[in-house]
């Protein structure tokens, strides 16, 4: 059987509702919900698709989609889906980084096979773009992996949080985009704490601005977006 070569894309996009959009008729507003979940869940079936609320914690963004594929062009096609409905046209996207899963080369690699991203199904999700300092890439590669296997094995001890962190390089703005699914913020705020003593660490240029997303269905997240489902929880 021939080794699998296929690539796997890993796409963040963040929306930011127009607050012009509450003043529509509800029946207005929740048709456009409608519609834009239908495209959210039918392309649920075809690639791995999931939805974070930022409602309440980022002013700029109210809510983010986690894409993974194998397909490319997915994401084209799923964004124009997505501007077919009622609801683009009250959404802007102030952030949306590209990336894609590779194996690390600091680490010994046991498989030949690609490295996949594989969502566990945490409660919150922290996204944020990751860019070294050149000097990190004038060290030997010794010193570089040095330096990696004591941030890893510092973040082996945070049990309760998954890193799933993929490469940028020639294909966005960033380096390396970093997501780690964790079972409150509070874990992850005490990761990088910890992390911050490291020599890793000293190379980081730029590692914002960050983002903390709780796991949601679509449709949940659109009705916080216009109150709805605080109204429903009262009624």
């Amino acid at each position: 059987m021939a080794a699998e070569t296929s690539t796997q894309y890993v796409a963040y996009t963040l929306y930011k509702a127009d607050p012009a959009w509450l003043r529509l008729p509800i029946e207005e507003r929740t048709a456009a919900k409608d519609a834009f979940a239908e495209v959210i869940e039918d392309w649920a079936d075809r690639m791995e698709l999931r939805s974070y609320s930022l409602v309440g914690v980022r002013p700029e963004a109210d809510f983010l989609l986690w894409k993974l594929t194998e397909r490319y062009d997915d994401l084209r096609e799923l964004g124009t889906a997505l501007n077919g409905t009622p609801l683009a046209g009250w959404l802007t996207t102030p952030y949306s980084y590209l990336a894609a899963a590779e194996p690390s080369q600091y680490f010994e690699q046991k498989s030949a096979r690609p490295r996949r991203v594989v969502p566990r199904g945490a409660p919150y999700l922290v996204v944020y773009p990751f860019v070294k300092k050149r000097e990190w890439y004038s060290l030997s590669m010794d010193d570089r992996r040095r330096a990696m296997q004591e941030h890893a094995a510092v973040g082996s001890r945070f049990v309760t949080i998954t890193n799933h962190t993929t490469y940028s390089f020639g294909i966005d703005d960033q380096e390396f985009m970093t997501a780690f699914e964790c079972e409150a913020p509070s874990d992850f705020l005490q990761l990088m704490k910890t992390l911050r003593e490291t020599e890793a660490s000293r190379y980081t240029e730029r590692d914002t601005p960050i983002f903390v997303g709780t796991a949601q269905e679509i449709r949940e997240i659109l009705d916080s977006l216009d109150g709805a489902s605080a109204r429903v929880a009262s009624s």
